[in-house]
């Protein structure tokens, strides 16, 4: 593994003059830091989102063991990083996934990649927006329900957007508060929890009763998705690879400072949540449906049964639990504000090669502020009708929307995780400022098998037999082929991989005589025969 310094190899372009050898003319300005490239990374899926959001749900299924999933999904989420730091140094343009695929393979993979990552975006900041809800209704004293929550949701994305019009150092200045708040806030409250809370840490080696009558493998794969959606933030790193200076160094280690920060709050943050419940856990993981007798004022009871963690913020802090439930709400909006962010950014990157419906209004740029605003308006409305159709079509909405944004982006990283061992074994070799050297070809094999395993266990009907309705329980494949079965029909139809002549497949080096591009030619040829 290498890692250049700037300026370290006369060799290696300036950032305006690599992006113009890719075809490229940004925009953007280049006014993010590295630690706010690392904040927009942390704040997209904070751990105190991540596991507040759903700590409830998977607890209850698999019990204290459920936090050894946290340091499964790390490490094979850390193979993932390593291969995206390779792509993005050699290739820093934003909208991360989709240009990636595009360069790897060609057009009409990154097309797909694009369209089902866009999707899970889309998915992500509904469901968030969804799982802040519960905590604003705690803070303002309101009676927690499906209307609130939309109405909360609604309102709380409205902000987000607002903020994120305001320009990449209005973004750097909102990542950066929530980071910091995010992190002081994992580390405080989770220590002060800790305190609190029980000391018997061999809990987390026993089930207490969840899963009983069923296999425990079974209870605990379903019950990491909360690490599943803890772990991808650092994609983000390299969604806004044209607004942070030297971004062939500045991202890769951006993405493995997420990594290590990121792991070590959530992780934490579970931990001291399982350790301060414990006294009632059997009450939590019970299927009774009903909350805990002595509910206090604030604390929320979701869909019939407790919400175990407002429940234990508010018996562990008192009074000054409005303090804490604040700081659970500030990370919600930072981290809408940072998916929101890399959303628009997506949109944005596929406007501008001509390659969606809308192309032209949405690669369209406002100088003054130096965004896209109606990418961004799109990476709000969309979000907007995700949180109010869930709502009315599934009775765990948050947990569904967040399934099939986990499965979206898992996809949608296996794509690119794909796409690269591909180039690779077909002679691709890195020139970015971040190499992984004689490591790479294991890593990718490594990262492209664990996301395999993630996939599965994401889609996996883990409710069968519940007596829920089929479509309920089949939710998050039934969103995930429809998503994919309409960008087929729409990429197969119109054929928007052909609108734009920016360079795919130029990773993999071809023969001597050969086109620099055959996809190049062929989808040429293909206009030809068509006119």
């Amino acid at each position: 593994m290498s890692e250049q310094k700037p300026g370290g190899d006369s060799t290696h372009l300036d950032d305006a003059a690599q992006l113009a050898a890719l075809g490229y003319t940004s925009e953007f300005k280049r006014e993010m830091g590295l630690w706010d490239n690392v904040a927009v990374g942390f704040t997209y899926l904070s751990p105190i989102v991540g596991v507040y959001t759903l700590f409830s749900a998977s607890l209850a299924m698999a019990g204290p063991p459920m936090i050894w999933a946290f340091l499964i999904v790390a490490v094979g989420q850390f193979l993932v990083a390593l291969v995206f730091g390779e792509i993005v140094s050699q290739y820093p343009v934003v909208g991360g996934v989709y240009p990636w695929s595009r360069r790897l393979w060609g057009r009409r993979w990154a097309w797909m990649t694009g369209w089902i990552y866009m999707f899970a975006l889309f998915s992500s900041i509904g469901g968030i927006a969804a799982g802040a809800s519960p905590f604003i209704s705690s803070l303002f004293g309101h009676a927690y329900s499906v209307n609130y929550m939309v109405v909360s949701a609604l309102g709380l994305l409205a902000v987000s957007t607002i903020i994120n019009v305001g320009g990449t150092k209005v973004l750097s200045v909102a990542v950066m508060a929530g980071f910091i708040t995010g992190l002081v806030g994992a580390i405080g409250v989770g220590s002060w929890l800790l305190i609190k809370g029980s000391h018997d840490f061999s809990v987390v080696f026993k089930s207490l009763g969840a899963a009983d009558g069923k296999v425990y493998f079974y209870a605990f794969a379903a019950a990491g998705l909360v690490a599943v959606f803890q772990y991808y933030g650092f994609e983000a790193c390299g969604d806004l690879a044209e607004e942070i200076p030297n971004p062939g160094v500045q991202v890769p280690k951006a993405m493995r400072m997420t990594i290590y920060i990121g792991g070590f709050a959530a992780t934490f943050t579970a931990f001291t949540m399982i350790m301060a419940v414990v006294p009632n856990i059997s009450k939590v993981i019970a299927t009774s449906g009903e909350c805990i007798e002595t509910l206090p004022d604030g604390a929320t009871c979701v869909e019939g049964a407790l919400d175990p963690v407002s429940y234990t913020i508010h018996q562990s802090f008192g009074a000054a639990d409005k303090f804490v439930l604040l700081i659970v709400v500030i990370a919600f909006l930072s981290c809408l504000i940072s998916l929101q962010a890399a959303a628009s950014r997506l949109v944005y990157s596929y406007s501008r090669d001509q390659m969606i419906m809308g192309h032209r209004v949405l690669r369209l740029f406002w100088q003054a502020r130096h965004i896209p605003p109606f990418a961004l308006v799109v990476a709000a409305a969309v979000p907007a009708l995700v949180i109010v159709v869930v709502s009315r079509l599934s009775e765990d909405a948050v947990w569904k929307a967040v399934g099939f944004a986990a499965i979206g982006i898992y996809l949608g990283f296996q794509s690119v995780v794909l796409a690269a061992l591909r180039a690779r074994l077909k002679g691709w070799q890195p020139s970015g400022k971040f190499r992984l050297g004689k490591w790479g070809l294991a890593v990718n094999i490594g990262a492209l098998t664990w996301g395999v395993c993630g996939v599965l266990a994401i889609v996996w009907p883990w409710d069968l037999g519940t007596g829920k309705p089929w479509y309920d329980v089949w939710i998050v494949l039934l969103s995930a082929v429809l998503v994919i079965g309409l960008g087929l029909v729409y990429m197969f139809t119109a054929r928007p991989y052909q609108h734009s002549d920016t360079p795919a497949g130029d990773a993999i080096p071809q023969r001597e005589g050969a086109t620099k591009n055959l996809e190049s030619t062929a989808d040429a040829t293909e206009d030809s025969s068509q006119e």
